[in-house]
């Protein structure tokens, strides 16, 4: 795929232009930040009503968009991209006012003549860069947390959906300048250039790898990060979960928008008394999703495809490195490369040491494991990196306590999947290879936020007390204030 030129709202460069345009516009919105730093409540609400007004008026674009990039239908478009964004906007909306408010604190012994807060103030020109899998949800997402915090903002979204991006591009150019919010489209060589400038933030969504460059890029300027990355995300079931009910979920999480979610159930892990049962209810809903042969499941227009070709190549021979190594095809693994399609497939009696457990799969391939006892279970789980969910099916509160203290993720899901995500007074993000930092809601405007820290004092504070020379009685004083602390 060839990757766009470099772009802004309203105009275009080429590559030899491309090391002049882009500090220039950093500097341009530098530049204009203090005029918006400042901004009330009530301004920027007038900012997000005019945005959600412009994503409104574009929806039929978007659908096409989507469409075009990876067939994704409307229904998963509303669903997976748009509702997500406007509930944030919905959600900043109605929450903005009190968040902007100083947030008064407690005194405290040594301070109990003083009064402090905490005022949230916007970082200054950020820097969001979104992926292909959910390009408009993960690009306008994080751009709605940083326009209520009062940032001015750079988006680079991936190279490999030019036709969303074109939608953004024109949807956040009816209602902001260049100088204020700028798309810039281009490839690996684009997010260097920008990864040089001294930016406030970084906010990325992508694989970890990535975001080891990005972390690198950001520690040169000492800039702060929010990192949105992934990992396997495991389900575990045990033998009291409802078996119907998770074998529905599992599917529609694992092969929603054909696998490509940073929260999908990787690989799942059920108890052996159970096993049988949750692999057939699992294949059933699989004909009763996507269709129960094998053109059916082709010709749905609520099964997308693969990204790319180099994609569509990887876990292709995620499927045949798997069966190779001892792996059972329960269903699926025809693929079509020039469709870029593959079959939503389960694996069963995969070895531990295959690719498709060693790896983020992203995509619709799902591997199912037996374990006899709990330990076993989360003892799998310890050997990989820190996903950035966990799914628990089990109605067994002991079982569901262990599962929860024995494993660490970035979020967790108890009987269902990936509602966590949608789930705006929860925070969002991943634990050290799964990510840094947390996004949604509050969270989201926190992580664009710089929580700045005010104390005033309107009268002689105790703390003089224990000023120099420190004579035996000053001493005493320091002695009995660590003992009353």
């Amino acid at each position: 795929m060839n990757s766009p030129t470099l772009q802004s709202h309203h105009t275009g460069t080429n590559g030899a232009e491309t090391s002049v345009q882009i500090p220039k516009i950093f500097e341009q919105q530098k530049a204009f930040h203090p005029q918006i730093a400042n901004t009330t409540a009530k301004e920027r609400i007038q900012k997000l009503k005019q945005l959600h007004k412009a994503i409104e008026a574009n929806r039929d674009a978007i659908y096409r968009a989507l469409n075009a990039d990876f067939r994704k239908s409307e229904a998963e478009t509303d669903l997976t991209e748009i509702m997500q964004v406007v509930g944030e906007i919905r959600y900043a909306i109605r929450h903005l006012k009190k968040w902007l408010k100083p947030h008064r604190v407690s005194p405290t012994l040594v301070a109990l003549t003083t009064r402090s807060w905490i005022r949230y103030e916007p970082r200054g020109v950020v820097l969001v860069i979104s992926p292909w899998n959910y390009p408009f949800n993960l690009t306008l997402g994080p751009v709605v947390s940083a326009i209520a915090a009062g940032n001015c903002i750079m988006v680079k979204p991936s190279e490999f959906t030019p036709q969303t991006n074109a939608v953004v591009r024109k949807i956040l150019g009816e209602v902001f300048p260049e100088n204020e919010i700028a798309v810039i489209e281009g490839d690996a060589t684009i997010a260097t250039e920008l990864l040089k400038l001294p930016f406030d933030h970084i906010f990325f969504t992508g694989n970890p790898n990535v975001g080891k460059i990005v972390m690198k890029a950001a520690s040169e300027n000492l800039a702060s990060v929010t990192l949105e990355l992934g990992g396997k995300s495991p389900v575990i079931i045990d033998e009291s979960a409802n078996i119907n009910d998770a074998a529905k979920k599992v599917v529609w999480g694992k092969y929603l928008n054909m696998g490509q979610t940073c929260v999908a159930p990787d690989y799942v892990l059920v108890n052996s008394k159970v096993f049988p049962e949750f692999l057939e209810k699992v294949q059933h809903y699989i004909a009763k999703l996507y269709g129960e042969t094998e053109a059916e499941r082709k010709a749905n227009n609520s099964y997308p495809r693969v990204i790319s070709q180099r994609h569509h190549e990887r876990l292709v021979e995620l499927i045949r490195d798997a069966v190779e190594n001892g792996a059972t095809l329960a269903a699926g693994g025809q693929s079509d490369a020039a469709e870029k399609y593959i079959s939503p497939t389960v694996l069963t009696d995969v070895s531990p040491d295959s690719r498709v457990m060693q790896e983020e799969i992203f995509g619709p391939v799902l591997p199912i494991l037996s374990f006899d006892h709990l330990e076993a279970a989360t003892a799998t789980i310890a050997k990989l990196e820190k996903p950035l969910a966990l799914y628990i099916f089990s109605r067994n509160r002991k079982n569901t306590d262990y599962f929860l203290n024995q494993t660490t993720s970035g979020g967790t899901c108890i009987n269902d999947v990936a509602l966590q995500f949608s789930h705006l007074n929860l925070p969002f993000g991943g634990v050290n290879h799964s990510g840094i930092g947390s996004s949604h809601g509050f969270f989201g405007f926190k992580a664009f936020s710089h929580g700045r820290a005010v104390l005033k004092h309107f009268s002689n504070t105790p703390i003089t007390l224990l000023f120099p020379p420190y004579t035996g009685t000053v001493k005493k004083l320091i002695r009995l204030v660590e003992k009353v602390l």
